[in-house]
């Protein structure tokens, strides 16, 4: 017997919801955008008409209260993240919030309290490591193909600079690189070593024409075994988006490793091995995932307890910026 769809709310009209989340549900065949909210109601019923959405709310309360919503991606701006999907939490729906999950990390451990007690499904919005690739990554360092793992690299950067209006740019709403973008090989280097870190140096140039955030961002991550991740993010250059894993004996090179080709590469002795990889959609492998967990059938891959740990390195990564220091985590 086939499981009942899992139903979907989307609390705002955002470029990312509409661009890939809501084509990546409707891909899907366990779920179903059922509504989408916005406080513009003109916005929201010209975005319902688009997607084929059937309901269109003028508030995101009202679409809370809908009763044939099980579960709502929420895209705000990140400082909205912890009070909306504390609210959905109270109000039965499952949840998928947009990354970062939180401003910090006691916000992203509210917001898994809150759905703890209600009962229902947390997932933080990386959906690049729903894509089989990084199991295969995994199982390469740990089955020894590169020898001894020594360092990480990671990359992600584009240059957004020109629209003044971007609320990437609001510092109280959570603006900044680190928040966008830097947070992807972060959470990547803590997937693939499968370790959590234990200190973070981190320089930023912090932007007077973007409202003083962090528009390009370096940093220093240290894992347990002399492991480091350093990486590099910015809202202010060139785009790239990638993840060097070197070993003593080889290196997996990731080229396009949160978004674009889904390929791997191997270096094993000199020799460059290129890994066949299925091209998937990975928002619709993270809608299934998360479809899986609500109606029981599967666990969750990534709990909310993940979420927690990536803000603890976020705001590391933040105060060690703003106070030029050396963060001990």
């Amino acid at each position: 017997m086939a499981e009942r769809q899992l139903r979907w709310g989307i609390l705002g009209c955002a470029g990312i919801a509409q661009r890939a989340v809501i084509p990546g549900i409707k891909e899907s065949s366990t779920g179903v955008v059922a509504a989408i909210a916005s406080r513009d109601e003109a916005k929201a019923k010209e975005t319902a008409e688009k997607h084929g959405i059937p309901k269109a709310y003028s508030s995101y309360e009202a679409l809370l209260a809908d009763d044939d919503i099980d579960a709502v991606y929420i895209p705000l701006p990140n400082h909205l993240h912890c009070e909306w999907t504390v609210k959905a939490a109270e109000a039965g729906k499952h949840v998928l919030c947009e990354k970062p999950a939180a401003l910090n990390a006691d916000e992203a451990a509210a917001m898994a309290d809150a759905c703890a007690k209600a009962g229902v499904v947390f997932a933080e919005a990386f959906m690049y490591r729903y894509h089989p690739r990084y199991a295969k990554i995994k199982e390469l360092i740990a089955s020894g193909e590169i020898g001894e793992l020594r360092g990480i690299h990671g990359t992600f950067t584009f240059n957004g600079a020109a629209n003044k209006s971007n609320v990437r740019f609001v510092k109280e709403w959570g603006g900044g690189s680190i928040y966008d973008v830097g947070v992807y090989p972060i959470s990547a280097a803590r997937l693939v070593t499968g370790q959590e870190p234990e200190a973070v140096t981190c320089r930023a140039f912090f932007s007077p024409e973007h409202g003083d955030v962090d528009m390009m961002a370096s940093g220093l991550i240290e894992f347990p075994n002399d492991v480091s991740l350093t990486f590099d993010c910015g809202m202010w250059a060139e785009f790239r988006n990638t993840l060097e894993i070197l070993g003593t004996q080889g290196r997996i090179e990731v080229p396009s490793a949160y978004i674009g080709p889904q390929n791997i590469v191997l270096y094993r002795k000199g020799e460059r091995t290129e890994l066949d990889m299925p091209t998937l959609n990975t928002y619709t492998l993270q809608a299934d995932a998360i479809a899986a967990a609500a109606n029981g059938t599967a666990p969750l891959p990534f709990e909310p307890q993940d979420a927690i740990l990536n803000m603890r390195v976020v705001d590391a990564c933040l105060k060690s910026a703003r106070e030029r220091i050396r963060v001990q985590l």
